[in-house]
């Protein structure tokens, strides 16, 4: 698939203090490489000189701009890690501004509870190796004094009625696991079709890109986005 009129909004990981710049261009390159559509990477505001709610608005500014070139059922929005916060809680946003949803949702290891009150925040601390420990410290400097138990700080609490189609996945070691199965539960129970994918052994982000496991995950995520669009 190679069509300019489909596209992909990426919002990049990095703690929600980092990931910007170049790194935000390479990954969306990578993104649109992979999915062979046009994508969108997301260059959002971060802490400390750009607390909440700075970053969701430069996130939902960035899908109003979308929307204005795409339609809606030709547009996919994801995230991974501080990526998938944005993602979920800039639908959620887009939802109460009444802003129509995409064609659908990709959240990969996402930080969707700042609060940090999963078991894996417990049980895959220091098992994890890419993320041995708690991000609390970030998570505050992000809020900037809001409750984090806030939607718009963890979407994972948030009324997620009317979302799109929505791909997950984690890893067995991935401190972030508890986030994702949540997530998947949440959105199933209000009705989304959710599907979720754990990978062995898995950390946070995957194994660096190279393995069978990240080919089988891309191969996944190309699958699904493009299912969004059959039909049109």
């Amino acid at each position: 698939m190679s069509d300019p009129n489909y596209a992909y909004i990426d919002f990049h990981g990095g703690a929600l203090v980092f990931g910007g710049g170049d790194a935000c261009i390479a990954q969306a390159r990578m993104q649109a490489d992979q999915l062979g559509v046009l994508c969108y990477g997301v260059d959002y505001r971060t802490p400390p000189e750009h607390p909440y709610p700075v970053a969701l608005d430069d996130a939902t500014a960035a899908y109003r701009y979308v929307l204005e070139r795409h339609a809606p059922t030709r547009v996919v929005v994801g995230g991974r890690s501080a990526g998938g916060n944005l993602a979920a809680a800039m639908l959620l946003r887009a939802k109460e501004e009444a802003l129509p949803m995409p064609a659908g949702l990709v959240l990969l290891s996402p930080q969707v509870d700042l609060t940090e009150s999963g078991d894996s925040f417990q049980v895959n601390r220091m098992i994890d190796v890419v993320l041995p420990g708690s991000l609390m410290r970030n998570n505050q400097l992000y809020g900037g004094g809001a409750e984090l138990s806030h939607p718009h700080l963890s979407p994972l609490f948030g009324d997620l009625t009317g979302f799109p189609p929505s791909f997950l996945q984690s890893g067995t070691r991935d401190l972030f696991l508890s986030n994702t199965v949540r997530m998947h539960r949440a959105l199933r129970q209000v009705g989304v079709g959710a599907e979720l994918h754990v990978f062995e052994a898995m950390p946070h982000g995957g194994f660096m890109g190279n393995t069978p496991e990240d080919r089988e995950l891309a191969g996944e995520v190309t699958r699904f986005v493009h299912s969004c669009w059959q039909g049109l």
